[in-house]
């Protein structure tokens, strides 16, 4: 992936840590949008693709912390690197647990920052090809007939042909017949893979 594929979406309520950051972000070809508050990023914001939000936990108005809670129910998945300049324990921990990715604090080195994007990028961007992987299987899952899933389930169990057919009260041609639409339907050629692509949407 290019820098210049992503977007760094920085919000902090001073115009020279502001000024900063975007210009960090810049000197290794990252594109930066700025934000003074909370809520003119939730009033702006458009999913330009890959990035990450660094976030300042103090904010006049929404704090960071409670932009983070919006931005999970608003289904807004940009990874967040939370920065402040009166972090503690008890703080870090209470971000990690409302989803944010990484807690950094003030006076930290521009490289310091840097590497935490670097991460929160290539991991959005893994998250994204997970969620567009499995939207494509769940796609090929609801384009099975009733009967074809039936038959899936039992042979992702583990489950021959034989036992398919005395399960479900059919003859063991039609069990084949259906297994080989499936088969063709989510684009497998083993039932390995067929078992893995069933794990993980029960997983996710």
């Amino acid at each position: 992936m290019n820098n210049q594929d992503a977007t760094i979406h920085i919000i902090d309520d001073d115009p020279n840590m502001l000024e900063y950051l975007s210009t960090l972000v810049k000197t290794i070809n990252y594109k930066s949008k700025t934000y003074n508050n909370a809520s003119d990023f939730l009033n702006t914001y458009t999913d330009d693709g890959l990035g990450c939000l660094v976030l300042d936990m103090r904010l006049p108005g929404i704090s960071g912390l409670e932009l983070q809670q919006q931005l999970a129910g608003n289904n807004i998945d940009l990874p967040v690197i939370m920065i402040s300049g009166f972090g503690d324990v008890s703080t870090a921990v209470k971000a990690m647990k409302a989803g944010v990715l990484d807690f950094l604090e003030k006076p930290f080195k521009g490289q310091e920052l840097l590497d935490l994007i670097h991460n929160a990028v290539k991991k959005h961007q893994v998250d994204r090809k997970k969620n567009k992987n499995h939207d494509k299987t769940l796609k090929r899952i609801n384009s099975l007939t009733k009967r074809e899933k039936e038959v899936m389930e039992l042979v992702v169990s583990g489950m021959i042909n034989k036992d398919v057919a005395k399960k479900l009260e059919i003859s063991i041609k039609t069990v084949e017949v259906h297994r080989a639409n499936v088969m063709d339907k989510m684009a497998v050629t083993s039932v390995t893979d067929l078992v893995r692509m069933s794990l993980e949407v029960k997983d996710s």
